[in-house]
């Protein structure tokens, strides 16, 4: 395995880009940059002489490193496990699916407790590891509704409030990037406002709230959707709800959980035609099972029973996350809801970077770009992550 290298080359690969592929191309890299880009088959001869390491990649698909705004877990263990072991143990899983970043998040749970978990973050973001890397959390919750829990314990449910927003955010040393809220709550709006004003992205979900709620909630300032249509109040013809609102605003980005099971490929099929590629984000909502068979798993302090990959709630039989890796989100895409691969992999990398404000820096495979790259075969299946350059996993 290549760990790091200042002059990296790849050729006789199939480039994915944000706007087209190169079916046999080649890409220069130094000092964890993408340096530069070619559309032939074999090295300029003044490539070969600056490069240090050659590869030949003989065909497989290269894609921008994948961007998960969602994940609660993965190789049997949660980011509310609340350790820096826990957090690298998830980062590590993940990179060997493609994923190149991420954003640890977190559940419903009591005030301290949350506090511990982003203490760990803030660690786990400045210390060594060969996984994805952490560009930022995603509280989901506790300014949820308690009509709307899914998967997270209602007891732990509170009021939104801008002093325990800024206490968490804090903690983080301004990890917090993305905060899941249902806008019909007492004083959401308010914590809206304070999340734009202070850059992070409010985003609507685990709630119940009507049409005029949820779009009062958008002129505040929420622009995104947590895994849209799940725990929320649903499209209905004489009450469109909180899935009318998402859908019909433009502003509004929204996740999809792209495993088959949270979202249908049709219904799928329906959100890609009516927001297009700009305003979709493919992600996981992964939880601990991910990557680990069928058996017994907690989301937190709740109990989880995984069954043929699919997680629900011991109890209540809710959907409890899931199982899914950002590798089998694009083949679904790909294959169940024919999206092109060029578009699945914008949705999945560009979309997520741009929102985190990293546009310009990742999401896609361009000239100046960071070298978060993800090899795959003929079949999309993961045969090696690279992050900054450096490569994290090979098959």
């Amino acid at each position: 395995m290549i760990s790091e290298t200042s002059g990296l080359a790849f050729y006789k690969a199939r480039l994915v880009l944000s706007d087209r592929l190169i079916e046999n191309g080649w890409l220069f890299i130094k000092n964890g940059i993408i340096h530069d880009i070619g559309d032939s088959e074999y090295l300029p001869q003044s490539v070969i002489d600056e490069a240090t390491d050659l590869i030949d990649v003989g065909g497989q698909w290269i894609l921008p490193g994948f961007i998960d705004i969602h994940v609660h877990g993965g190789d049997g263990y949660d980011v509310m496990d609340g350790s820096v072991k826990a957090i690298q143990a998830v980062a590590i899983f993940h990179a060997t699916r493609g994923t190149t970043g991420w954003l640890p998040t977190t559940l419903t749970a009591p005030i301290d407790d949350l506090k511990n978990v982003l203490t760990s973050v803030s660690s786990a973001a400045t210390s060594s590891c060969k996984g994805a890397q952490i560009l930022g959390v995603h509280l989901e919750g506790p300014f949820i509704s308690p009509e709307r829990c899914g998967a997270q314990n209602p007891k732990y449910v509170i009021t939104p409030s801008i002093d325990i927003l800024q206490q968490l955010t804090e903690i983080s040393k301004g990890l917090v990037k993305k905060v899941t809220i249902a806008p019909e709550r007492p004083y959401a709006i308010e914590v809206i406002h304070w999340m734009k004003k202070h850059g992070i992205i409010a985003s609507i979900g685990h709630t119940n709230a009507t049409i005029k709620q949820a779009m009062l909630g958008v002129s505040a300032g929420a622009r995104h959707a947590t895994h849209l249509f799940n725990a929320m109040r649903g499209l209905h013809h004489r009450e469109a709800g909180t899935v009318g609102a998402m859908l019909l605003s433009d502003d509004v980005i929204c996740e999809l959980i792209a495993d088959g099971n949270h979202v249908t490929a049709t219904v799928m099929k329906l959100v890609y035609h009516l927001k297009g590629r700009e305003r979709i984000i493919i992600t996981t909502d992964a939880m601990s099972a991910a990557g680990k068979s069928d058996g017994t798993y907690s989301l937190g302090d709740l109990d989880v029973t995984v069954e043929n990959g699919l997680a629900v709630l011991t109890d209540s039989h809710n959907l409890a996350g899931s199982t899914l890796t950002m590798d089998a989100a694009i083949r679904n895409m790909v294959e169940s809801v024919n999206v092109s691969l060029v578009d699945a992999a914008y949705m999945a990398s560009m979309v997520p970077a741009r929102e985190l404000g990293l546009g310009e820096k990742k999401g896609s495979i361009a000239v100046g770009k960071d070298a978060d790259l993800v090899i795959m075969d003929e079949h999309l299946h993961v045969v090696a992550t690279w992050i900054g350059g450096r490569q994290v996993f090979k098959q």
